[in-house]
């Protein structure tokens, strides 16, 4: 698919995610429902820490993702605070896995400092459950407020933080972020943003993101590569080699359901690699995000339709 064609085919995509109407259609049809369990693990924190332990016996370790995003009140942050806490309390000492969370989620877009308190809460039970915690990062309307809530709540050990290579601030924010020892989540970036605040080329963000996985490689803390794009992998282990980083020094990170036999030929060779587990009743807008991310993905949204 050529870059015009995928980014139009994105942007269609990204703008029903966002339509609240075609939401409450699609996502009650039985197929669509049906489908989603590929990408899904189900709509209990129990349903996602079985599918991590089917990924822990290939050699895979796992993140749980509790699904949604974006709440508007403090009573809807502290409940996804306690079904953060729930999870925890799920996974603690039955999986390898560690967790991650969306701050507008936790308040962000209204609270900032409630969020931080939130946010350390939810650290010090993933700490005293052994998980690790990690940090998703949201649209770029969201970016400035996640990074300096991130740095001000006083977190210790400090979670890993997603940063998305698209966006034009990444190189800046990359370079702070390393700066002050934080681990970083290189990801592409799964949001409709506009020319001038993302790169809009397919393969303009590839290469953005091996200039940014290099600089991660070369001064980054334990940061994980999440990306199914097998040249951006060889990309990562090449620079790997040529620096003298060990296979332990970083990791793969990929989607549950997708791309399944190269996390296990990734881990069977020696590498630390983690699936990216999603769980909750609200999985229509991240179904749709990921569908646009790429054109291979789409293709294995079809093979689900049809059965294979």
């Amino acid at each position: 698919m050529s870059d015009r064609l995928h980014a139009v085919s994105r942007g269609a995509l990204l703008w029903l995610g966002s339509r609240k109407n075609a939401q409450l259609v699609i996502s009650r049809v039985p197929l669509t429902r049906r489908v989603a369990r590929r990408f899904v693990a189900g709509d209990r924190a129990e349903d996602a820490t079985e599918a991590i332990r089917r990924l822990n016996a290939q050699g895979v370790d796992g993140v749980l993702n509790l699904l949604g995003e974006g709440v508007t009140t403090s009573a809807d942050a502290d409940a996804a605070a306690a079904e953060y806490a729930d999870a925890i309390a799920v996974a603690a000492g039955q999986v390898r896995t560690s967790i991650t969370l969306k701050p507008s989620q936790l308040g962000l877009l209204f609270d900032a400092a409630g969020c931080a308190a939130r946010l350390r809460q939810v650290a010090v039970q993933a700490a005293a459950a052994g998980l690790g915690l990690e940090v998703d990062m949201e649209q770029s309307s969201h970016v400035a407020a996640t990074i300096e809530t991130f740095l001000s709540a006083g977190l210790d050990p400090l979670p890993r933080l997603a940063i998305q290579a698209c966006l034009h601030r990444s190189p800046s924010d990359l370079e702070t972020l390393i700066g002050a020892g934080v681990r970083t989540r290189l990801v592409k970036g799964a949001y409709l943003e506009g020319p001038g605040v993302a790169i809009q080329q397919t393969g303009a963000i590839s290469r953005r993101y091996g200039e940014l996985s290099t600089l991660l490689l070369e001064r980054g803390a334990d940061p994980a590569f999440a990306t199914h794009d097998s040249t951006l992998i060889d990309h990562v282990v090449r620079e790997a080699r040529r620096l003298g980083r060990d296979k332990g020094d970083f990791e793969f990170q990929m989607l549950y359901g997708i791309r399944r036999d190269l996390q296990v030929e990734l881990a069977r060779a020696g590498f630390r690699v983690r699936a990216y587990v999603p769980f909750g009743p609200a999985w229509y807008p991240y179904l749709v995000r990921r569908l646009a991310e790429r054109p291979a993905n789409l293709r294995f949204f079809a093979r689900a339709l049809v059965g294979k």
